[in-house]
């Protein structure tokens, strides 16, 4: 859990502070704390985007968090990175090396095939 500050927000969309909503955005993700996390596992990325639904909630699929928990295409609940390069980014802007760890989760071998996990 964190705070977000205006200035992390400035530079995570800084290709968004020069446009007329950018304030809105900053005071609605300022206003409370945030769970930030950071996963690591087969296809990741394209799961948890799929998990996390379309940006704009009323379109968002039911069973999506958006889907399920947003009305808005501004105020969408949920962040989650769009490719791997992104990711390392967004990474390393909100979390120090000591609070990242590998850790696998002992019924992993009920979740994914071996197969799926040797990279």
């Amino acid at each position: 859990m964190m705070q977000l500050s205006p200035e992390i927000l400035r530079e995570h969309y800084a290709h968004l502070v020069d446009r007329p909503f950018f304030p809105s955005i900053v005071a609605s993700m300022t206003a409370s704390p945030v769970i930030v996390m950071c996963l690591k596992g087969v296809d990741a990325i394209r799961v948890v985007r799929s998990m996390t639904g379309d940006t704009n909630g009323r379109t968002a699929a039911p069973g999506s968090i958006r889907g399920d928990f947003s009305m808005s295409n501004q105020e969408n609940i949920i962040h989650a990175s769009s490719s791997v390069e992104d990711a390392e980014v967004e990474i390393k802007r909100f979390f120090s090396p000591d609070e990242l760890f590998d850790y696998t989760l002992d019924a992993i071998r009920f979740i994914n095939a071996d197969s799926e996990l040797k990279d």
